[in-house]
């Protein structure tokens, strides 16, 4: 009986670490799950690739001051794109006032200008504009506006949308995501420095709003609070706490639960970068106009800003990988500017562009050839794949990934990976005691080659293949990968 009662105890401290991950999809944004990796095995941030413009700013009310998009997918054919209309001289002196605008889309590609009605500009009300800096009712609001859909399912559905935007920042609703009101007569966030785009959500996993917002700590950052209705009870804001380091002074956040794992929030951050005058400035594109806006700022000429990735388990731990997840790139000119590169709120699924029988991707909107006198800002939207920010990958040499002591419930385990022809994945299951588990061992899974979203994992029996592992569900599991020439992106057990 004691040793019953001893061995008890001891299997419950030995599980105190298990890190349970039932059956949500898990990503390789930080080192949450990682136990060790071996041989030539690392972790790669992957590149999103630049696609089509998609949008130029180039109607009247807008201008060279595109900035703080917001894009919605609020339905399965219906895209929404909240967008600044602003134009500048030398990126300073305002030309027009400050609109906020909206475009809609079928495929979150082909952009088009509802003509709404609502706001006049120089005599007429033909334009797409929702807000204006001299709103009689609103007010200076339209700067750094932010709408999200309120998932909470205990929303109001005359607030379907809701808002942030402001300085200091007000609350916002909306039915229809056009025709706005605000929420209370006072702001909800004061503490802040908030011309920036800062935002809101919902939480579905800790059941919260969350809002983001800029700040100043040894430069440009980013604070963080969160509330249980929107309207009121925030909570005092806190800086953010980066893993290995903050990476530069951050801009905007963009921060989003990934709705393919809401447990794991994903920022694209604005890095912004001012190195001053130096001998390299010089040989950046258009260096007589740089030096034009040098003259009404030095920034303007010398500062560059480009996007960052980085994720979150809790919302305010945040891991930062320091290199960039979008450079400025290979261009002649209306490049390698501050503004430009500045990210949109919002993650939204797409159709391919490479073919129609290839699975849909993430899109992301970016912006370009901003600030330039004369010239129409544009947005650039950029792809990746489902998952596709980090993985684990291998060269032809191999290596190995080891996960930390997990649990899981499901009945079969699927992985999104891609490999070269020659190249693939195998899949082996430890018991808490380190060893392999009979009939789980690597050499029994047929190596694993091709490229897909959702390959399910299949283990050699003696009867055949076999995928099933519900009998491990109720227990500690590390899972090996070994990988040559391949990548893998996340792993989820199904049910």
């Amino acid at each position: 009986m004691f040793l019953f009662v001893l061995y008890g105890l001891v299997s419950t401290k030995a599980n105190f670490n298990v890190l349970k991950v039932g059956d949500r999809r898990e990503l390789f944004v930080d080192n949450h799950l990682i136990e060790k990796l071996e041989g030539f095995a690392r972790q790669s941030l992957n590149n999103p690739i630049p696609r089509e413009i998609v949008f130029v700013s180039d109607k009247p009310w807008e201008g060279n001051g595109l900035n703080y998009v917001t894009v919605i997918k609020d339905s399965k054919n219906s895209y929404k794109m909240y967008y600044r209309g602003a134009d500048y001289d030398r990126g300073v002196k305002s030309l027009h006032d400050q609109f906020y605008c909206l475009a809609v889309s079928k495929d979150g590609i082909k952009w088009s200008r509802p003509d709404l009605g609502m706001v006049e500009f120089k005599g007429s009300k033909a334009n797409n504009i929702i807000l204006t800096e001299k709103d009689p009712v609103l007010g200076y609001i339209c700067h750094n506006f932010s709408p999200f859909i309120d998932l909470n399912p205990e929303a109001s559905i005359s607030e379907k949308y809701k808002a942030i935007g402001g300085g200091p920042l007000f609350p916002l609703v909306s039915a229809d995501g056009i025709l706005w009101k605000k929420a209370t007569k006072k702001p909800i966030i004061s503490q802040g420095a908030f011309d920036s785009q800062n935002l809101a959500f919902w939480d579905s996993v800790r059941r919260e709003y969350r809002a983001y917002h800029r700040e100043f700590r040894n430069g440009r950052d980013i604070m963080t609070e969160t509330s249980p209705s929107f309207t009121d009870s925030w909570k005092k804001p806190v800086f953010l706490e980066y893993t290995p380091e903050r990476g530069g002074e951050l801009y905007t956040n963009q921060i989003t639960p990934y709705f393919r794992a809401p447990h794991i929030f994903v920022g694209f951050p604005t890095r912004y970068e001012d190195r001053g005058l130096t001998p390299s400035t010089r040989h950046l594109p258009q260096w007589e106009y740089r030096q034009q806006r040098s003259k009404v700022s030095i920034r303007e000429g010398t500062a560059v800003t480009e996007g960052l990735f980085m994720s979150s388990r809790d919302g305010n731990n945040f891991t930062v990988f320091q290199e960039a997840f979008i450079r400025p790139g290979l261009r002649a000119k209306d490049s390698w500017f501050y503004g430009d590169n500045y990210q949109n709120n919002g993650l939204v699924e797409t159709k391919s562009s490479l073919a129609e029988d290839a699975p849909s991707e993430l899109s992301m909107y970016l912006t370009e050839a901003t600030l330039q006198n004369g010239k129409p800002a544009k947005l650039r939207r950029y792809s990746i794949r489902m998952d596709g920010f980090v993985s684990i990958t291998a060269p032809m040499k191999g290596g190995k990934l080891t996960t930390k002591l997990i649990q899981f419930s499901g009945h079969k385990l699927s992985i999104n990976y891609s490999s070269s022809a020659r190249g693939g994945i195998r899949v082996g299951i430890l018991g808490a005691d380190g060893n392999y588990i009979s009939g789980y061992e690597i050499e029994n899974c047929p190596w694993i080659y091709g490229d897909s979203l959702n390959r399910i994992v299949e283990w050699t029996r003696s009867d055949g293949l076999s995928y099933k592992v519900s009998s491990l569900s109720d227990q500690g599991i590390k899972l090996v990968f070994e990988l040559k020439d391949a990548d893998l992106f996340s792993f989820k057990f199904i049910k």
